[in-house]
């Protein structure tokens, strides 16, 4: 394993960092006011349009995906530290590079599994940062952590299919730009394989009998640079067989091709919201007194700051280490790996960023801070993409089966 970054990476890297430096950081309050001054909070802000315009301009455009006909091309190894550096502004770094969740999902999916005129009609403009998507999976009936629960039924009548469920929290669906939901649902429910009951289908966000009908908060924040996430209800909501993505019974497949690279870009996201947190641990400790001196000559401040680096090193190589094995014997390879960088990396920001939140004091539950809301969405990624659990009863099975 050689985790040296290569000319490439490296390139990118310095043109990312002198992005972030130059636009991205100063945008960030500039974001927050012009949002305030929206007629909708689900509008995009002129300044994310501007940055998404000067960041294709430096061709930091679409580098998540590794299809080089459709975007930069990179491995997940050189895309690792470009992500890592993303996700120290994961509100707007990810978005105006249209390196965003679920859109960058959803491209995936389009990628392998589209045929020409799904490429044509919505990966094209997805990928020209045109439009915006959303991955409906999720459902508030059931216990979604097994997908196969799942109860949105898909039924073919003649050369269409009917959709009926209700989804939630359904990512990017509150956005004026979402025109696409890729929807996950049964087309055979007494199918024996209950893996092969489930397809997934293209439905375009103005068919009738979709109703996008409220916005879901977590923790109380509605996430709008992502386009929030909504309750989706279908009722009889019909689209061409042709807008069936793959085959039928294909869809449980689908979803884990999705997820693999989802998880470790989130992890890689997580990496960098940490950075960004020890960076304001430090700026705080030195700059704020208590009890006659600087806080930064607190031992308490020095174990939490101390901690916070070792952890991020490890998680960093343990996430360089699956993007390796991902790029050398492909994602089922490299499932052990997956799964542990999903329990362990959102688990151990989490307490990093608690830490940053305590030293900030009051600040650090506030709005003028980014840590809240950074803490919130780590916190998230411990049920997102499968909850925690469910990867550890996994990952101990494969332990486990070594001596059984």
């Amino acid at each position: 394993m050689d985790f040296a970054f290569d000319a490439r990476t490296e390139e990118l890297r310095a043109k990312l960092l002198a992005f972030m430096d130059e636009y991205v950081y100063p945008a960030e309050a500039v974001a927050h006011e012009q949002r305030e001054r929206l007629a909708s909070p689900w509008e995009t802000v002129p300044v994310v349009e501007e940055l998404k315009a000067e960041a294709r301009r430096q061709g930091l455009w679409n580098l998540f995906l590794p299809d080089s006909e459709y975007g930069a091309g990179l491995t997940n190894l050189q895309y690792a530290p470009l992500a890592e550096i993303m996700g120290r502004s994961p509100q707007l770094a990810p978005t105006v590079t249209n390196c965003a969740a679920p859109d960058t999902g959803n491209m995936e999916v389009l990628t392998q599994f589209g045929d020409e005129q799904q490429r044509k009609q919505w990966l094209e403009p997805l990928l020209a940062g045109e439009i915006r998507s959303a991955f409906a999976m999720t459902e508030p009936e059931v216990a979604s952590s097994d997908a196969t629960n799942i109860t949105t039924h898909i039924a073919r009548d003649g050369d269409e299919y009917v959709i009926t469920g209700r989804k939630w929290y359904i990512s990017g669906a509150m956005h004026p730009d979402c025109k696409i939901f890729i929807v996950m649902g049964k087309t055979d429910p007494d199918g024996e394989d209950i893996r092969r009951q489930q397809s997934m289908v293209l439905v375009p966000r103005d068919t009738p009998g979709v109703t996008v009908k409220r916005a879901m908060q977590v923790f109380g924040y509605e996430d709008h640079y992502h386009g929030g996430h909504a309750e989706v209800i279908f009722d009889d909501a019909r689209v061409p067989v042709s807008n069936l993505v793959g085959e039928e019974g294909g869809g449980f497949a689908i979803a884990q091709a999705r997820l693999g690279p989802g998880r470790i870009h989130h992890c890689m996201r997580l990496i960098g919201m940490a950075e960004r947190a020890i960076d304001l641990m430090c700026q705080r400790a030195v700059s704020r007194t208590a009890f006659g001196k600087a806080l930064a000559q607190q031992g308490v401040v020095h174990n939490w700051i101390a901690d916070a680096r070792v952890t991020v090193e490890q998680l960093r190589l343990l996430v360089l280490k699956t993007a390796w094995l991902m790029d050398t014997v492909g994602n089922k390879g490299a499932h052990t790996e997956i799964q542990a960088i999903k329990i362990a990396t959102p688990r151990a920001v989490v307490e990093i960023l608690d830490r940053a939140i305590q030293l900030h004091g009051a600040g650090g539950v506030s709005q003028d801070f980014p840590l809240a809301e950074l803490y919130a969405g780590a916190r998230t990624l411990m049920i997102a993409d499968g909850p925690d659990e469910v990867h550890q009863r996994s990952l101990a099975r494969r332990e486990l089966k070594k001596y059984l």
